[in-house]
């Protein structure tokens, strides 16, 4: 604990970001960063709460309250307000091997369980967080730390998110020889090709992969598995494998007008910007481009908001995201959403906020839903049209969406970006190897084991759970690493 009173003594403060207008003109990360004076006074808010629900990582009300990697949070927050930077890097790396990543895109789930917040204004962890291991690179405190002895032990891992870098640090960690197979042209998964560089540039991805290489991992770029390389040919090379190929099957609409020029799945919009980008600097126009269209993204998460933040830096004519959700209230509802939830009230992300600089109102309009898409005699798409509803949940938990009479309504659409989420991991692997699948259609293994139906196969990440944070798939891979090692060597010293 740093000091008794220090939550009350000062108050939240958050970095500032660079203006939206300015912003927008660049592909650049938009967070500016705190004085360590600032750092050590952010860290002194926490405070001695006995029960530290922040690193918990427990799934309550539909979604994560806590860190799901168990930072150990007050302990760097104390070690930040006394200045002791290295000893706090050292803890955070106990528990956490990619924090520059979690430390910009996680959503902090942490932080809407903290126990200031019952009272006040959570401490700031997730600043804190990205302070510490930016702190560290720039002292030259991150170096590449080889086993000492190697087991002769084999590991491939499929799949270079997340979820798959953090499992290959650890079996490297452990001794064993870790070969990354990634069927893109970079390492990095969603890290690179998903998340957009405003939110995380790509030089941070490669600085980690790089000193992940050092450390001596392999790692194989533009080859598939169940395509380049049979998945049974993987496993017969192989003393296991750990599947972390994600959840990429984007989920679809059926509706009227779906086949028209201009309707795109939003992933292939976001992933061919970034290519480009890290290509040419999007001068070989390899990519979908919204300038001076009117864009409409349908679906209210992430990876919509992604949308809307790269529309704009296109110089798009409008942009509007659809969510069939209501708009959130102003303050957390203490009944249907206590502490330690997260929180759901109204936020502006940051993509909503440099829409809103840009045109005036924030860009997404809640409770939508989409009817049909309308095209031009040439077969381009040039409106949609939606009506609003209601949602309400009957007894047995299911959504129920009912229609408002009198409230159609006609939208300009020049490109439609369709965000709805992710059905499941693609199964070229699945088929080869006669992988089980759950109801979900992801890859069944237990969480906490990861084991798979199949001998010395075993499954971590989104390929396994589903569509999740960046934050649970480093989880599933430290723990799906613990695994592997007892596998192979009868224990294991892995967290």
């Amino acid at each position: 604990m740093s000091t008794p009173t220090g939550f009350m003594e000062y108050q939240r403060q958050l970095p500032a970001d660079r203006d939206p207008i300015d912003r927008i003109k660049d592909w650049n990360e938009f967070h500016k960063h705190l004085s360590d004076e600032q750092l050590r006074m952010q860290g002194a808010r926490c405070m001695d709460c006995g029960t530290p629900y922040c690193h918990t990582g427990m799934e309550l009300g539909g979604s994560v309250s806590g860190c799901p990697v168990n930072n150990l949070i007050p302990e760097w927050n104390n070690l930040i307000y006394r200045g002791l930077w290295r000893e706090a890097l050292e803890r955070l790396h106990k528990t956490n091997n990619f924090p520059e990543f979690t430390g910009r895109v996680c959503p902090a789930p942490c932080e809407g369980s903290c126990t200031v917040g019952l009272i006040g204004d959570a401490v700031t962890i997730k600043t804190i967080e990205q302070a510490i291991i930016d702190r560290g690179f720039e002292e030259g405190w991150v170096v590449p730390q080889p086993p000492k002895v190697r087991t002769g032990k084999k590991v491939a891992v499929v799949g270079s998110g997340p979820a798959g870098l953090a499992a290959a640090a650890q079996l490297n960690k452990a001794g064993h020889t870790v070969t990354v197979y990634e069927r893109a042209d970079r390492i990095g998964g969603l890290l690179v090709y998903g998340i957009p560089t405003m939110k995380l540039e790509k030089h941070i991805v490669q600085r980690r992969v790089d000193l992940l290489a050092e450390e001596g991992i392999q790692f194989v770029t533009n080859t598939e598995i169940g395509k380049d390389i049979s998945a049974n040919e993987l496993v017969d090379s192989f003393d296991a494998v750990v599947l972390c190929g994600g959840s990429t099957r984007a989920r679809d609409v059926e509706m009227e007008g779906r086949h028209l020029n201009g309707v795109y799945k939003a992933m292939d919009y976001l992933n061919g910007t970034i290519k480009s980008y890290l290509d040419s600097n999007l001068e070989d126009g390899q990519y979908i481009s919204a300038k001076d269209k009117d864009v409409i993204v349908i679906g209210g998460g992430d990876t919509g908001s992604d949308c809307v933040a790269t529309a704009l830096r296109h110089g798009c004519k409008s942009v509007t995201q659809f969510g069939t959700h209501a708009k959130a209230p102003l303050e957390r509802d203490h009944i249907n959403n206590p502490w330690p939830q997260f929180p759901n009230v109204y936020t502006l992300d940051y993509a909503h906020e440099e829409a809103k600089a840009m045109f005036g109102e924030d860009p997404r309009a809640f409770s939508v839903l989409t009817k049909k898409f309308v095209g031009d005699e040439n077969g381009n798409l040039k409106e949609l049209h939606t009506v609003q509803i209601e949602r309400t949940v009957d007894e047995t938990g299911r959504k129920i969406y009912t229609e408002i009479p009198g409230t159609e309504k006609v939208w300009p659409a020049d490109l439609v970006f369709i965000a709805v989420g992710f059905e499941g991991p693609e199964t070229t692997i699945i088929e080869q190897l006669g992988l089980e699948q759950d109801r979900r259609s992801n890859v069944k293994a237990r969480y906490g084991k990861y084991v798979t139906n199949v001998e010395k196969v075993f499954a971590a990440g989104d390929m396994r759970r589903g569509q999740s944070l960046v934050v649970w798939a480093i989880n599933e891979g430290r723990e799906a690493a613990r695994e592997v090692d007892k596998y192979l060597t009868g224990s294991s010293m892995l967290p």
